[in-house]
């Protein structure tokens, strides 16, 4: 593959002769960022593992599946990493599936990129503009088609933005990715953008829409619950548009942001929002760690490790999330958890603990080591009595006996880690010593001085080649001091960046402390205003409309907002699983979801019991018996939890409602099991007696239908609560009531 291709013959402007041309693709692999700093001195982020398999691979898959025919990769730091890798990868030789490589030495930002490609002329009509580290399954045949149908009644629509929903927390303004809080203002009837802000969170002053914004758009929908998916389908004027205005570098911040306040040219652009397909972005450690839990909980199916396997072996999905490579050594007392991914060739000693990590191929892990939340690559070594929380640890790493790795810590490339050295939280360790500026293109200058040195670890070395040729080599041009990281240790800590280890947690792959959360609770006391530059204070999300909603139109926007929040409780509860959360800080966000949603107590308590069943649902099991015991177990672990939100008998109501729809959305699974689960919940004290016959009275005047599990809960609650109370003598008023009705409906059938 190489850069050059021959220049096609302009397409005419007649639409049948545009429909036969193939579908084309502009693959960023620069970042033009800082963010993966020390590992992108050494290798471009495209080629950095996601689970098991590069980040560009995943774009690729996507790219092929979704259509396009055509892609043309640029890259330029690292460049002959990159091509290399392609040049030898499945990508070659796939049918009707074209990908070449575009070179550049001196290109230091998205805007230089897209301008150089212009030059080239190798696009011919509508194209997707996307980055190489971007995770996707979505379609593009409705986003592709409404584009196409807007440019035939207006040729300055030239662009259409893919977005999807993804509050942010209220407490950090950033989102699940850790990225910004973003708002944007869109028309809701057209959904052309008509604003566009990603630095929320570090305005300390207002975000101002003009008044003239307001007059000629008679419908606005302000929106900070949405999420940048960074894959865009534009016209080839985008191309030119960047040849015309120098000034445009960054896609965003200077190209979206330059034409929304362009009222000459009058381009715009435009978005198309995806609602069950998945979308995003890896900007920073945060969003790798977010996507690779997507990935091994299956939310990108079919980019999956099991279906889309990158590597060079098979790899087999076990029970609770767990995926093996089918060569590898583990003892018999080391135990793998839930949501795990073991690569080929890896070799795990005598009671070591591994959970919810990846680990990749070609690895020695020792004896009595503890592996938790950590994503540990090839070729690595982890010898005895060492523990790694939430750390990313990169090929050709050495920790020594007894060495641990605080949440938030990064070892580059072939670092050696000291014996029982304990390495601080959220530090950066290198061979190479910390730049001094701070340039997005000082990657060019460090892929140009290692003359290909740094390509030896990029796809295949082996641990000699890494410990003992490349680091030879390294040294050549660069010394470190041992002692930075213990007796024996090889490599630099770096200094942190501006902020300190105060801000680093909020791009880390370590869960968020729930300290700092309580912290940024406490201080925040500003909260962010829009306003008008009239001086109209505008609501933070939602619509502002000259004209009036119909009833059934807000019916669904609140039907659309509660099957958002559950999604948001799900993700979030099973996040505090597999991270071990404590109940506290699931509470904590779970309010914060609350809050930012306006949903109530009640919308949190059915949330959470839904998302307790599923996970039992979702759990290994061969008979209702052990769907049972699976229930029994997650009840019992998290009563605390659900016990939280349900104060008063209207919530424990809504709870025993929401498991009625699912008994009915699962019914195989869960209908038969209604009577066993409801007698459980009243055992566990997560429901009381008058919430249950206030349940079963309200069913006295339905329809047959709706009494099903009333009915199948007849024997439980006559015997075990209806007697419990006479026993007793235990009558309010409201009981008495719901007990005489129930009672009353019982003596009927």
């Amino acid at each position: 593959m190489g850069a050059q291709r021959k220049v096609g013959t302009r397409v005419s402007e007649d639409q049948e002769d545009l429909a036969r041309v193939p579908l084309q693709a502009i693959l960023l692999a620069d970042s033009f960022a800082t963010k993966f700093r020390p590992i992108t001195l050494e290798r471009p982020k495209v080629l950095l593992p996601l689970v098991n398999g590069p980040m560009i691979d995943y774009t690729l898959a996507w790219l092929e599946s979704a259509g396009v025919e055509e892609v043309f990769v640029f890259c330029c730091a690292h460049s002959k990493q990159v091509i290399d890798y392609l040049e030898n990868s499945q990508w070659t030789s796939q049918p009707n599936f074209s990908v070449s490589t575009i070179e550049s030495h001196n290109s230091v930002s998205a805007g230089d990129a897209l301008r150089l490609i212009y030059e080239r002329n190798v696009i011919h009509g509508d194209f997707v503009l996307i980055t190489g580290d971007t995770v996707s399954n979505m379609s593009l045949t409705e986003a592709l088609q409404e584009h196409k149908e807007r440019r035939k009644k207006d040729n300055n629509a030239v662009m259409t933005m893919v977005i999807t929903q993804s509050k942010p927390s209220p407490i950090t303004h950033q989102s699940r990715l850790g990225t910004d809080e973003l708002f944007m203002a869109i028309d809701p009837y057209t959904k052309q953008l008509l604003y566009y802000e990603d630095k929320a969170d570090h305005l300390k002053g207002t975000i101002s829409l003009d008044k003239i914004l307001l007059v000629d758009n008679p419908s606005i929908s302000l929106q900070n619950d949405r999420q940048d998916c960074y894959i865009d389908i534009c016209s080839p004027e985008v191309l030119s548009l960047f040849t015309d205005n120098f000034d445009y570098q960054h896609l965003r911040r200077h190209f979206v942001k330059g034409l929304l306040v362009d009222d000459i040219m009058g381009y715009k652009i435009f978005t198309h929002e995806i609602n069950s397909s998945y979308a995003a972005r890896i900007d920073n450690f945060r969003s790798y760690d977010t996507i690779s839990k997507d990935i091994i909980q299956r939310w990108t199916y079919p980019l999956v490790p099991d279906v889309k396997c990158f590597g060079n072996c098979t790899t087999k999905l076990d029970r609770q999330g767990m995926y093996r490579a089918l060569e590898i050594g583990q003892s018999r007392s080391a135990q793998i958890g839930p949501f795990t991914v073991i690569g080929n060739g890896t070799n795990i000693g005598n009671d070591t603990k591994i959970s919810n990590s990846v680990i990749g191929e070609g690895c020695t892990i020792g004896s009595n080591v503890s592996i938790e939340g950590s994503y540990v690559w090839n070729n690595v070594t982890v010898e005895d009595g060492c523990k790694l929380r939430h750390a990313i640890v990169c090929d050709g790493v050495i920790m020594k006996s007894g060495a641990i790795l605080n949440p938030g810590v990064v070892l580059s490339f072939n670092v050696v880690i000291g014996q029982h050295f304990v390495v601080p939280a959220y530090s950066k360790v290198s061979l190479l010593q910390q730049p001094i500026k701070q340039d997005s293109d000082e990657e060019l200058e460090y892929a140009d001085q290692s003359s290909g040195v740094a390509d030896i670890p990029s796809i295949t070395s082996t641990s000699d080649q890494l410990n003992g040729e490349l680091i030879s080599k390294l040294s050549e041009r660069r010394s470190w001091a041992a002692s930075e990281v213990g007796t024996g240790g090889v490599g630099y800590i770096w200094s942190v960046c501006e902020g300190g280890h105060e801000e680093e947690w909020r791009h880390s792959v370590a869960p968020i402390p729930a300290d700092k959360l309580a912290e940024v609770m406490q201080t925040t006391d500003d909260e962010l205003e829009l306003s008008a530059q009239d001086g109209n204070v505008l609501p933070p999300s939602g619509e502002l409309k000259h004209d009036f909603d119909s009833e059934d139109d807000d019916n669904e926007d609140s039907r659309d907002e509660s099957v958002y929040f559950e999604k948001e409780v799900e993700a979030t509860f099973l996040r505090a699983v597999n991270e071990s959360v404590k109940e506290d800080h699931i509470i904590l966000e779970v309010n914060s979801l609350r809050l930012s949603s306006n949903m109530t107590s009640t919308d949190c308590a059915g949330a959470l019991f839904y998302s307790v069943m599923k996970l039992a649902l979702e759990t290994a099991h061969s008979s209702t018996s052990e769907l049972l015991m699976n229930a029994a177990s997650l009840i019992t672990t998290w009563q605390k939890l659900l016990k939280y939100y349900l104060p008063s008998v209207d919530e424990e109501i809504e709870v025993i409602l929401k498991f009625e729809e699912m008994c009915s959305e699962f019914a195989k699974e869960f209908s038969p099991l209604f009577a066993q689960i409801l007698h459980l919940l009243y055992d566990k004290d997560i429901l009381q007696e008058e919430a249950i016959l206030a349940w079963a009275a309200e069913k006295e005047g339905a329809d047959e239908s709706d009494k099903v599990f009333v009915k199948q809960s007849e024997q439980f609650i006559h015997v075990s609560i209806y007697v419990h109370f006479l026993f007793h003598n235990i009558f309010s008023d409201s009981m008495q009531s719901c007990m005489w009705s129930f009672a009353s409906s019982m003596l009927t059938s």
